[in-house]
């Protein structure tokens, strides 16, 4: 090395003046460059007027694998991944600057090493001879692979999240604005999605964060397998997380990935020995439909968020106008239920339960009521949720046990009375005490008792659960798990916990009265299973006399539902009992229809240039009937307004006076809230440009003509029929 140094030192010179060194100081100077070398801080090359390695440190090619012999005689380049050469500021590449043959410092070269990640920081000093002719490039390199690792983290940290390595809150944000911006011009389409982990907090609390925070990862690698690469994924923070989906508006294509994202979630979790379950509700907001910008679209996103929690959670919803004025109600209610039980309001309405080989009525579910001095009664749908979400659930269920014994006290014979109870008041400190001191002031015997629970105790830890359900079995109060299957539990979960009965969720009896036969499978292994264990199998929400044979073929030895009774009040039960027993014949129709819904909605039917008011009366994926035209032949094509951009192309298939049935010429879609709505929606601008009229115009007829003017009606409206003598 000093030999080559000295003849290269001799043969090459600079405009520059340099000092002379002596003998030994040069020899000082190289034994320096040699330990400095060899301390692996930094290494030195040189090369000839063609760019060819003349000298480089051994460090180098022991870090790329090679002898020193072997790079001497390649281009400096060869020593390099040009392709991921991070790029300065002024734009100047390795290759340009030696060709360039100019003096270069600081860049960013990437080793080349297959499977090894190295980073040189190489800079490079042009080298001429005494007549200022270029002979060649002096330099030094240093390794900066670890700064550049640092320098990824920190830009990492600030654009995603450290937990789960979604992209975080700001980087989310930023994407949004930019797809937004760049799609409003050509007017397309991006759907944001709001994911709220139900549950979650249990899980934290009961299990502990550690256990929380493996839940998130997973929970992010399943939101992973179902978006893939359509869209971006992001983490909020704590159990919130957003999804993007550029050129997505196709609400049935929405409504599956919300389903689905919903049921993976929903599967069980399995860390460190402990068993999770939770769930995910998710709000939908579309743009430009929804909101223009940003802002908008979040804010209404929350909205529909929202209302699917509020909806029971473990659903989707779509964020429409109506959802605004529900928020602004929501929070009236949440003020107003911190007075409703002082003040009387809250009362219980109860459902008979029935053994259908006799029809006797052998116990009843207590469900809260709220007789709302503005709203009127409301059921625990549009309440319960409020109290979970602002902790005045436990009071609500403590008083609802204490009221259930009171007035079960006063019915003969051992009829039974079930009451449901939240996770959140198993798990709160004073449940068994609470309990106890419901029972022994209203004298009621501990089996007359029986607690519900859905799914949703399983977020509560299992030592708590096999504790306390200890307990109430030595009190000899019943324990009952709700709406199975429905969700995800398994069947396994009947045999590790010690329920005395089993609720089959109303979804599965309707399947099975339509003689689907995964349903009918399933519906048959809980009965089995129960029986085998011991256990009593109920049927809820049998409505229709095909459901009811179904049960009663499967031979399920209670049932509850309207085929029966409705909840009736205290003191219609206390007459019913008068007689000791009480027997109801059912009473239902034959069988339910279940894809068409009774609805009672005004909407807007448009043909040719005309727009009319119509009600419509009932709804299914295919069709609706609507009331409110008369003389409209059977083939007469209509476009059906259902408001905010939702229009249908329908024609009329059966037509009766008043009344018209519509056949749609493409069906609806789920709308997550038990409703329907239309895949696809027309633009607020597009609206405009048709002569629509504005969201919530009631006017009876609107000419729709470019010119604006009005024309007779073709058919007579309800309100022109008297003027024409036509019967309404």
């Amino acid at each position: 090395m000093i030999r080559r140094l000295g003849n290269f030192r001799r043969s090459a010179s600079s405009t520059e003046a340099r000092p002379v060194l002596s003998v030994d100081e040069e020899r000082e100077a190289l034994a320096a460059l040699r330990d400095y070398e060899e301390s692996g801080l930094g290494w030195f090359w040189t090369t000839d007027a063609d760019g060819l390695l003349r000298y480089v440190s051994s460090s180098v090619a022991k870090a790329l694998g090679k002898e020193p012999g072997e790079l001497v005689g390649q281009p400096l380049g060869a020593l390099f991944f040009l392709d991921n050469e991070e790029r300065q500021d002024t734009g100047r590449t390795l290759p340009l600057a030696l060709a360039s043959h100019k003096t270069f410092a600081d860049f960013p070269l990437r080793a080349r090493r297959e499977g090894a990640e190295i980073w040189w920081s190489v800079s490079g000093r042009t080298q001429l001879d005494a007549q200022g002719e270029f002979i060649g490039f002096r330099g030094n390199g240093v390794d900066i692979t670890e700064q550049l690792r640092e320098k990824r983290d920190t830009s990492r940290l600030a654009k995603f999240d450290s937990l789960t390595g979604l992209n975080n809150r700001f980087t989310m944000g930023q994407r949004l604005e930019s797809t937004l911006s760049a799609y409003k011009s050509s007017q397309r389409s991006c759907s944001l999605m709001m994911i709220d982990l139900d549950r979650f907090k249990q899980v934290n609390d009961t299990l502990g964060h550690p256990v929380g925070d493996a839940l998130l990862k997973q929970v992010a690698e399943r939101l992973r397998g179902v978006i893939g690469k359509d869209g971006e994924i992001g983490r909020l923070g704590g159990d919130e997380f957003q999804i993007i989906l550029p050129d997505c508006e196709d609400r049935g294509k929405l409504g599956d990935i919300a389903k689905k994202i919903i049921a993976l979630v929903s599967q069980p979790y399995s860390i460190d020995n402990s068993r999770c379950v939770i769930g995910a509700s998710i709000g939908i907001a579309v743009a430009p439909f929804d909101g223009a910008t940003s802002e908008e679209l979040v804010r209404n996103a929350d909205l529909a968020l929202y209302a699917a929690k509020g909806g029971g959670r473990g659903q989707f919803r779509f964020f429409s106008i109506e959802l605004q004025n529900t928020a602004e109600k929501r929070k009236v209610l949440e003020e107003d239920l911190r007075h409703a039980l002082a003040e009387g309001q809250i009362r219980l309405a109860y459902q008979p339960i029935v053994t259908p080989a006799t029809n006797t009525v052998c116990g009843f579910e207590a469900l809260m009521r709220w007789e709302h001095p503005e709203f009127g009664e409301l059921s625990p749908s549009m309440f319960i949720p409020i109290a979970e979400e602002s902790d005045l659930i436990v009071g609500l269920s403590e008083w609802a046990i204490r009221e259930a014994c009171r007035e079960a006290a006063q019915w003969p014979g051992n009829l039974f009375v079930a009451v449901n109870i939240a996770p959140a008041h198993l798990a709160h400190n004073g449940f068994m005490s609470g309990l106890m001191q419901a029972l022994a002031e209203a004298e009621l015997p501990g089996d007359r008792l029986e607690l519900e629970f859905n799914e949703a105790v399983f977020g509560v830890s299992e030592e708590l659960i096999n504790e306390i359900f200890g307990e109430l079995k030595t009190l000899g109060v019943r324990v009952t798990l709700d709406n199975f299957g429905a969700g995800i539990s398994p069947l396994g979960r009947l045999r590790n916990h010690h329920f005395n009965k089993v609720k089959i969720d109303r979804q599965v009896v309707q399947n099975m009265a339509a003689g689907r036969s995964r349903c009918s499978a399933i519906g048959a292994s809980i009965v089995t299973l129960s029986r085998q264990l011991g256990m009593t199998a109920i049927a809820v929400g049998v409505e229709a006399r095909d459901e009811l044979k179904a049960m009663q073929d499967l031979g399920i030895e209670q049932v509850q539902g309207y085929i029966y009774s409705p909840p009736c009040g205290i003191e219609e039960v206390i007459d019913a009992l008068a007689t000791g027993l009480w027997i109801i014949e059912p009473d239902g129709p034959a069988r339910q229809r279940a894809d068409r819904r009774s609805v009672y909605r005004r909407v807007g039917v448009i043909h040719e240039d005309f727009r009319y008011d119509v009600i419509m009366r009932n709804l299914s994926r295919g069709g609706a009937l609507v009331e409110g035209l008369f003389d409209v032949p059977v083939g007469t094509e209509f476009v059906i307004d259902l408001g905010e951009g939702q229009l249908m192309v329908s024609i009329v298939r059966r037509s009766d006076g008043a009344i018209q049935g519509l056949e749609f010429e493409s069906a609806l879609v789920d709308d997550g809230a038990g409703g329907l709505c239309t895949r696809h929606r027309v633009p607020r601008h597009l609206l405009d440009a048709m002569g629509m009229p504005a969201p919530g115009s009631t006017a009876a007829v609107v000419a729709l003509n470019t010119s604006g003017g009005m024309h007779l009606p073709k058919f007579a409206t309800m309100e022109t029929a008297g003027k024409t003598g036509k019967a309404a």
